[in-house]
């Protein structure tokens, strides 16, 4: 499972990374981080799915978002053993009239 989170995360970090650095131009000397590279990325992609370029950063996004709730709902699935434990455990403690009050003869004892 923890290979499956680093092969979700890992691409998702290389190219947010890579997006925000290429888009405020921080490029610390390497072209692949300049603006110029960031727009010419994303004009060959538009013109490869013949999009306008400024429409394809909202649809990664969208895609990230997508992914990342299959690959909770997956993780969700094989634990969700554990999850109704903890549910039930939770729900058990917020719940007032299961909270176990002392009795009137263990306080009339009291030292």
């Amino acid at each position: 499972m923890k290979v499956f989170l680093v092969l979700w995360a890992l691409p998702i970090l290389l190219l947010g990374s890579w997006y925000s650095l290429s888009y405020y131009d921080m490029n610390f000397g390497i072209f692949m981080l300049t603006r110029q590279a960031h727009d010419l990325v994303f004009a060959v992609y538009g013109h490869a799915l013949g999009l306008p370029p400024e429409t394809i950063p909202p649809l990664v996004a969208r895609a990230i978002v997508v992914d990342s709730a299959i690959v909770f709902s997956i993780i969700a699935f094989r634990r969700r053993r554990k999850i109704a434990a903890w549910w039930a455990a939770r729900q058990s403690a917020s719940d007032p009239r299961a909270a176990v009050l002392p009795s009137i003869d263990s306080l009339s004892k009291a030292p």
